[in-house]
């Protein structure tokens, strides 16, 4: 199953903590992060991006059910 992920402009800070960290599902797209492809293999590295998101705006889903950011 292939993962979705998606990136809130409103919530995004544009700190490039996420693009730094996943560079290739991740850009600075001006002020504001986005992903480069709305749907992903299943990448631990892109949950590790959600979770340190300063502003939490990034979110990954798997079919209808939210796994990033994780809530630990």
């Amino acid at each position: 199953m292939t993962w979705t992920v998606r990136v809130d402009p409103q919530l995004c800070q544009g700190s490039g903590m996420c693009a730094g960290t996943v560079p290739g599902v991740f850009e600075l797209d001006g002020e504001r992060a986005r992903a480069r492809t709305d749907e992903i293999e299943p990448d631990e590295q892109v949950l590790d991006a959600s979770d340190i998101c300063p502003a939490l705006a990034i979110t990954i889903h798997e079919g209808t059910t939210v796994i990033g950011p994780r809530r630990d």
